[in-house]
């Protein structure tokens, strides 16, 4: 979300979307599967907690995550899924309170991943459309994700969001086109950049969602109204690079970059504490 994204309207949501790790109970470090490769402690079964996990649901190593460089930690962010979900199972228990519903919760928690992910980029794309027909659009599918997401617990199993994820994606691509003027010279959506110089680069208004991005660098570029839509940035060097105006960007593909105190981010956006 961009600056403006956290005023008005959808205010609360620039905190909905957060993760909280104090409400949650450890779900992530559970339910996920992970793997030593991608920067987790260990290979680990989904389901399974992870060896670091203390009995409060909390990181025993949580300081240390950085020193020991697992990047999966320190990039992982569920857009507030973890409080959630523990609130919303809260009268069935939690995953270890009682197994029996720990398989409901897990998938549970991933659900809300995905429509707290949709749920990001819509609020984003709310503010930058003028279009009221849009608006009205965003507004009933914000609305609408709410409510699946309330029935999860109860109805989860019978839930099929492949018609919500097509009406969202309907929508963002709309949004995506309109702000890139939809010219073959800003559409780079798709394209794969690996280790890409882009140092000093004017990239305002080009279009690199879903692109593939590890270690391209950004050092010093223009990123106005620039598109990061489901791009993997990892590695990527975001020092003294102002992404500020920079659109459809998560904290969780800031957290697995490489920036400095001299990146500035959109509003909603946190300088990861292992950037130096």
């Amino acid at each position: 979300m961009t600056n403006k994204n956290i005023d008005n309207k959808y205010a609360d949501y620039a905190v909905k979307l957060k993760i909280d790790c104090k409400n949650c109970s450890g779900l992530c470090c559970v339910s996920l599967y992970c793997t030593k490769t991608d920067g987790f402690p260990s290979n680990k079964e989904a389901g399974t907690p992870c060896v670091y996990l203390d009995s409060d649901y909390g990181c025993n190593i949580h300081a240390k995550l950085s020193e020991k460089n697992y990047k999966g930690c320190l990039a992982y962010d569920c857009f507030g899924a973890g409080q959630r979900t523990t609130q919303l199972c809260l009268s069935k228990g939690s995953w270890k309170t009682n197994p029996k519903q720990a398989d409901m919760i897990f998938q549970t928690f991933m659900t809300v991943f995905q429509m707290h992910q949709m749920l990001w980029y819509l609020v984003e794309a709310y503010y930058l459309t003028a279009d009221k027909r849009l608006k009205s659009t965003i507004d009933e599918l914000i609305i609408e994700n709410d409510q699946i997401i309330e029935k999860l617990p109860d109805h989860g199993s019978k839930i099929d969001l492949s018609e919500y994820r097509l009406k969202v994606n309907t929508v963002l691509k709309q949004i995506c086109s309109t702000i890139s003027q939809n010219t073959s010279s800003n559409n780079h959506s798709g394209m794969t950049y690996l280790g890409k110089n882009f140092k000093k680069a004017n990239l305002d208004g080009k279009d690199f969602s879903m692109s593939l991005m590890i270690a391209a660098n950004f050092t010093g570029c223009s990123l106005k109204k620039t598109n990061f839509l489901g791009a993997d940035i990892r590695d990527a060097n975001l020092k003294d690079t102002d992404l500020s105006e920079s659109i459809f960007l998560t904290q969780m593909q800031i957290n697995s970059a490489n920036g400095n105190n001299n990146t500035k981010l959109p509003g909603s956006l946190c300088h990861p504490a292992s950037w130096i």
